[in-house]
């Protein structure tokens, strides 16, 4: 019973695996507000080199510091989202 479980888990697992090789992979920002989504674009472009970030904007506006922190995050650790 435990072993059909775990290989039930397992299976779910798999299917939510995204696929190997897959070339490119693209973040879905729908239904985000436009102040996070133009943070995460500035954020993820600084990640692939050379800084993109509007200063003030980053200290004053809460979604687009977010967006740039998430964007940034993100393509560092999966650069083939760049």
């Amino acid at each position: 019973m435990a072993a059909g479980i775990f290989f039930s888990a397992l299976a779910l697992l798999a299917a939510c695996a995204a696929p190997s090789g897959s070339g490119s992979v693209k973040i879905n920002l729908n239904g985000y507000p436009p102040a996070f989504k133009e943070g995460y674009s500035d954020g993820c472009n600084s990640a692939a080199g050379g800084l993109s970030r509007d200063r003030a904007r980053f200290k004053s506006d809460l979604q687009y510091a977010q967006g740039w922190r998430d964007g940034y995050d993100i393509c560092t650790r999966h650069p083939q989202l760049r």
